[in-house]
């Protein structure tokens, strides 16, 4: 258990609830769904806003603690008193992780009480800041850890591979064609592919594709068409990765980002007309 000395409960409203996109960062701050376990592919740091947070990392035991941190493809449970919480992601794919803080190194409870003072206060000038502060993706480091992460130097052909899918999760892009498009062996390109990236390929797919679900969870399409629409064959894949990976069915995390502000890497509030 995590000593919090000087954590100080405030209360979060809907007003208070915002989803900063870019293409390799998050920031959320919004309701926390049901304490079960999950998976994602992004360096994850929770931060207390309302009450504690509990997690429990790959089955262990459950930690108290202001600030919890979570590694790529760890599966993980994460619970909380309150209604709120706020958290980072950051794709492990955009930063040499050797050379990250700290703080984001870790696995579970953490203790990084002026960190999470300074993710808090990063939130309340964004949320006073309504759409007048202009965020733009080149923002987000410097708003939450002062300074420019530093970024993983890739090789080029992997790196190609890895705009082809970032840029478009939805497409079927196959590991045989991405292999010929890198100009390598079937065999080389896996190996490569995931000594560069840290995950495999198809793991690394799968989880673009689930990410790429929150640019929509403010549209009012149905489900079918967004499952359709990022790329998942039919409604039961669509669901089962999904819960996979947040732990909570589709209809459920959009029925909890109803009053959700969405800002995508244009530093404007997300609009999908359907």
């Amino acid at each position: 258990m995590q000593t919090m000395d000087g954590f100080e409960p405030r209360r979060c409203t809907s007003a208070d609830r915002m989803m900063w996109i870019t293409p390799d960062r998050i920031f959320y701050a919004g309701l926390l769904g049901a304490p079960v376990m999950h998976t994602k592919g992004a360096i994850i740091a929770y931060v207390a806003i309302e009450a504690p947070l509990r997690i429990r990392v790959d089955g262990g035991e459950w930690e108290t603690t202001e600030v919890a941190v979570v590694q790529p493809y760890v599966p993980y449970e994460i619970a909380c008193d309150g209604r709120h919480v706020l958290d980072i992601l950051i794709e492990p794919e955009s930063v040499d992780v050797a050379r990250l803080p700290a703080v984001l190194k870790a696995c579970g409870a953490v203790h990084a009480p002026e960190f999470a003072a300074h993710v808090r206060r990063a939130h309340d000038r964004i949320v006073a800041a309504g759409r007048t502060l202009g965020l733009q993706p080149s923002d987000f480091d410097t708003t939450f850890f002062g300074e420019r992460l530093p970024a993983r130097t890739l090789d080029t052909r992997i790196a190609a591979v890895l705009n082809r899918i970032k840029n478009n999760p939805s497409a079927h892009a196959a590991a045989e064609e991405c292999a010929a498009q890198a100009n390598l062996s079937f065999s080389r390109f896996l190996h490569l592919f995931k000594e560069q990236v840290g995950a495999p390929f198809r793991t690394f797919r799968t989880w673009k594709r689930a990410r790429s679900l929150l640019h929509y969870v403010t549209c009012h399409s149905s489900l079918v068409y967004v499952a359709l629409d990022i790329g998942y064959p039919d409604s039961t894949h669509f669901s089962h990765s999904i819960r996979q990976t947040y732990g909570l069915k589709p209809k459920d995390i959009f029925a909890g980002s109803r009053k959700l502000r969405v800002i995508t890497d244009a530093g404007r509030p997300e609009e999908i007309a359907r």
